[in-house]
């Protein structure tokens, strides 16, 4: 049964919309279907910008945090998926560490645990709403007055309902993969598309996208003039950014392809033998997702308590003198562009200023000690975050050991125990744990270097979800060709 922990939700969780689960089997071309509306109506909300607020004179506190969780600013997805993603993330913490009791084999039990995660992604949404209100995010309150900060928070709250149940359409199978995975690759996406083909003209007075602007000057007369700018370009989109990220894209495609098996028998037919595969980036780009997570909310704090504005600096009245706060962090302010999206705080110097990825050859170049000194505390946190998650996700080897004895399966020429495939398991998964962090670390590093066309955990995520999406696709239509093998492929 449930613990007191799920039960406290049970009166909010009989109140949510909830999207019912299929009672048939849904086609591969509904769940396409399903999938591109859900995408179609985010991708709308992405562009509907929030009524009553001002953004010119506001800084852009989160603008770490956009491409983790696929928002726009100033939007309908202002929250994007934070609140899913942080709702999810604590249960599943909650769950692996044992500290709440929940019996995932008990339907009702698994009911009350998705239940519970939804309510908490409605709570997490009201909190970062009003965070935001009060925060200044939209303009100080009172600018925008009690009756806007209001109407700003009604906003919010129902967008970020209505993207909750965007996402829980996915999950009952209504449509492909989950909401999440397809709102960030679609943001991620979308900017790489956006550097690529943009005609906007940009301050070297090319257009934006490299693409466009490769034949722009290719046909402007003066080729032997610009083609040489267009390699490195400084913050624009470069020729070795196109590079960069279609050589990442395969390199990745390659590891994920790369695996590790065990030799499996079964115990209860002689001659029956299967392997335990485990990719050689055995929990994927999860290490990256997160270390860039705890950055993004490091720096957010930084800029709180550091920033140019920040009232515990002497300079503006506060008690703390200067030079300690200029310790944590120096900030240049940097306007958006179009200014319609307010300012962005840019550390400079400072202990925040050595845990922000060096962006361009340029500034690797200005300041080396920065940017090894990242990579190393990057690659550190990488390989940490990841055993952490190894062991609150199922993953470690006394849990891999359980399910491969509970499927009667035991290792050739060793007794059928868990401790002795346990102990094999431990030969492999640390190592993979560790190659694991040290690959997603070096490629998310190397795409910020050398300016890929967008972040490199950005690029990380979107590639491992399109990978996804591709295993995901085959198996559908496998299953839609032959109906026979859905179990097979472990889709019922």
């Amino acid at each position: 049964m449930a613990g007191k922990f799920l039960k406290f939700f049970t009166p909010f969780v009989k109140v949510m919309p909830e999207i019912k689960q299929p009672q048939r089997e849904v086609t591969f071309k509904e769940k396409f279907i399903w999938t591109a509306i859900v995408l179609i109506i985010y991708l709308i909300m992405s562009n509907i910008r929030l009524y009553g607020i001002n953004l010119e004179e506001s800084t852009d506190y989160f603008y770490w945090l956009r491409v983790i969780l696929a928002s726009q600013r100033g939007t309908l997805t202002e929250l994007g998926i934070g609140p899913i993603v942080t709702s999810g993330l604590i249960m599943q913490l909650l769950l692996g560490s044992r500290i709440i009791n929940v019996n995932m084999a008990d339907p009702y039990d698994r009911a009350m645990f998705t239940g519970a995660q939804k309510v908490l992604s409605v709570f997490l949404t009201i909190f970062n709403t009003i965070a935001y209100i009060m925060g200044g995010a939209f303009g100080s309150l009172s600018e925008i007055g009690i009756q806007g900060a209001f109407f700003i928070f009604l906003q919010l709250l129902f967008a970020g309902i209505i993207i909750i149940l965007l996402d829980e359409v996915l999950q009952k199978e209504w449509g492909l993969g989950s909401g999440i995975s397809l709102f960030i690759a679609a943001g991620v996406s979308g900017q790489i598309f956006w550097n690529c083909f943009s005609f906007i003209s940009a301050p070297d007075k090319i257009p934006r996208g490299i693409v466009i602007a490769f034949f722009t000057v290719l046909f402007d007369g003066k080729a032997e003039t610009h083609l040489g700018t267009l390699l490195l370009r400084g913050s624009l989109p470069s020729i070795l950014g196109i590079f960069t990220t279609v050589g990442i894209f395969l390199i990745v495609i390659w590891f994920e392809s790369t695996r590790v098996e065990i030799p499996l028998a079964y115990r209860g037919y002689r001659g029956f033998k299967g392997k335990y595969p485990m990719k050689l980036l055995y929990v994927s780009n999860i290490p990256v997702i997160l270390v860039n997570a705890l950055y993004a909310n490091f720096l957010f704090f930084g800029q709180l308590l550091a920033g140019p504005s920040s009232t515990i600096r002497a300079s503006n009245g506060g008690a703390i003198p200067d030079f300690w706060i200029n310790l944590i962090g120096v900030f240049k302010v940097q306007t958006a562009t179009g200014g319609a999206t307010g300012n962005q705080l840019i550390p400079k110097s400072g202990l925040i200023y050595l845990f922000s990825p060096p962006m361009g050859l340029d500034a690797v170049a200005a300041d080396p000690f920065r940017a090894i000194f990242y990579l190393f505390i990057f690659i550190f946190l990488c390989i940490m975050l990841g055993r952490v998650w190894v062991e609150v996700s199922g993953l470690a080897p006394r849990d891999i050991a359980q399910q491969i004895i509970d499927s009667k399966m035991q290792v050739p020429g060793f007794r059928s125990s868990a401790k002795i495939i346990e102990r094999i398991l431990k030969r492999y998964i640390p190592t993979l744990i560790i190659l694991n962090g040290i690959i997603i670390a070096v490629l998310s590093f190397t795409a910020d270097t050398l300016r890929a066309l967008t972040s490199g955990t950005g690029l990380l995520i979107a590639i491992g979800i399109i990978h996804n999406y591709a295993e995901t696709i085959s198996k559908e239509l496998a299953a839609a060709q032959y109906p026979g093998m859905r179990a097979m492929l472990g889709l019922d």
